[in-house]
């Protein structure tokens, strides 16, 4: 496998997209006025500050601890992350959304640059995850996965409050 399929490994251009999703998010946080960060869509769904703070701490405890512990350890058994609980036991709306964005970007990088360079045989390292063997290409496509779920919620909610 060459550099390019290491860059691709949860499909073509996933680590690229990886690391646009903290541009994307600046972006929805510029859109907005302050009033509208802590507004919810709906009942049960996040308001952008506890988007941005859910994917900084999403980033730092899970994506971040579990891409290491893949590369450094053999068939590690990864933590899960219950972002409900954590967003309602550290009060998300009372946080400051810029600064939980430029602490989700920092972290973003960081995972980025080892999966960058992470060798060919480094994707295919297992870890057990809920039950399941994964590999780190698996946890990079999960990652990806939920990048797009929460482009798509933050797309919502940003096209929403623009209607208002």
């Amino acid at each position: 496998m060459d550099t390019a399929d290491v860059r691709n490994a949860g499909g073509p251009g996933a680590i690229e997209r990886l690391a646009a999703m903290p541009a994307f998010l600046d972006e929805a946080l510029r859109s907005v006025s302050a009033d509208d960060l802590v507004a919810r869509r709906a009942a049960g769904e996040f308001s952008l500050v506890e988007q941005a703070c859910h994917l900084r701490d999403l980033e730092r405890e899970g994506y971040l601890v579990r891409v290491r512990r893949i590369l450094a350890e053999t068939s590690p058994e990864l933590e899960g992350f219950d972002g409900a609980a954590v967003a309602e036991a550290r009060n998300y709306l009372a946080e400051d959304p810029v600064a939980a964005a430029r602490d989700f970007a920092a972290t973003r990088r960081e995972v980025t640059a080892l999966l960058r360079a992470a060798s060919a045989g480094d994707l295919e390292r297992e870890a057990m995850f809920c039950g399941q063997r994964i590999t780190l290409r698996d946890l990079i496509a999960m990652m990806e996965e939920h990048d797009r779920g929460h482009r798509e919620e933050i797309e919502r909610l940003v096209e929403a409050l623009e209607d208002l």
